[in-house]
């Protein structure tokens, strides 16, 4: 009876988990509480699941420099070979990136009062921007936000043994024409 009950409250206690909070209040400071943010709260989001905190597969530092200096990527539907190569630069690096493209008159303005000019690609990290792909000030950008240089290795998953050859068939006696 005993290890029932020990078995029954293992699995209760592993069916429970609790919502955290992240939001910025009214006076600039950032709060994280277990209960759900105020109206008037800004930027509010949702950290966990009662678990530690989301590992969405990244490094420790990707997701660290990831938090402080997030990276935005300004492109148009017309911006070909250049946006291409900012994305691959972005993409080699294993940087987490949100892609903005300009579709709207806002996007221009958000654009031009960030760069000057809407200009593209243009590339924003943190509080940083870059207009137009140079390779250089990207990786100088990303390097003084922390990311690194190069992308996570792949997990490595065990190796298969080989698969077994087919086995051969014996030699069958053929009918000699005598």
């Amino acid at each position: 009876m005993r290890y029932l009950l020990i078995l029954c409250l293992a699995l209760f206690s592993a069916s429970v988990s609790a919502q955290a909070y992240r939001w910025v209040d009214s006076s600039g400071r950032t709060v994280i509480s277990d209960t759900p943010p105020p109206g008037k709260a800004k930027e509010v989001s949702r950290i966990g699941n009662g678990s530690a905190a989301a590992d969405d597969g990244l490094p420790f530092a990707t997701r660290k420099a990831r938090e402080n200096y997030p990276v935005v990527l300004y492109t148009a539907a017309d911006c070909l070979d250049e946006c291409r190569q900012a994305r691959e630069l972005l993409n080699g690096r294993g940087v987490p990136f949100t892609e903005k493209m300009l579709q709207k008159a806002e996007d221009a303005a958000e654009l031009k009062a960030l760069v000057g000019d809407v200009f593209l690609p243009s590339l924003k990290v943190g509080g940083q921007s870059f207009r137009g792909f140079q390779a250089s000030a990207y990786n100088n950008l990303l390097d003084l936000a922390g990311y690194p240089k190069t992308p996570p290795a792949p997990a490595s998953k065990p190796a298969l043994p080989p698969a077994p050859a087919p086995a051969a068939e014996p030699d069958k006696p053929t009918a000699a024409a005598n």
